[in-house]
């Protein structure tokens, strides 16, 4: 299983970004997905998450300007981010709990990450 997040970059205050996660390999249901993020020197901190049905929860931080969804059939996770600020600043990570098969546990995948910078 491999989980591939892109729509990282440099943004300016007050900017936008749409991030993306695809699971792929062998995966027979994936129940909730979401996004951290950690910043240089601090822990790994949760962002948003999304169950299979589609109940979000988010971050105080960021309730009002980012948004997670997903695409059940694309096995795809997204955040989009509106009036981003210097302090959004981080390595954003995607992760999604999920089954291999009829007969394997519940595992969480991590996916590589990918750098999000708010600067002027």
């Amino acid at each position: 299983v491999q989980l591939v997040e892109s729509g990282g970059g440099l943004v300016q205050p007050g900017g936008s970004l749409r991030l993306s996660c695809a699971a792929s390999g062998s995966i027979l249901h994936i129940n909730a997905m979401g996004w951290y993020r950690q910043a240089p020197g601090k822990q790994r901190d949760l962002v948003a998450t999304i169950t299979t049905r589609g109940t979000t929860n988010y971050a105080d931080s960021v309730k009002g300007r980012f948004t997670i969804s997903r695409d059940n059939a694309k096995n795809t996770v997204y955040l989009q981010m509106n009036s981003l600020k210097p302090e959004d600043t981080a390595v954003y990570y995607c992760t999604a709990n999920l089954r291999e098969g009829w007969n394997t546990p519940l595992s969480t995948y991590w996916g590589q990450g990918t750098q999000v910078t708010v600067s002027s």
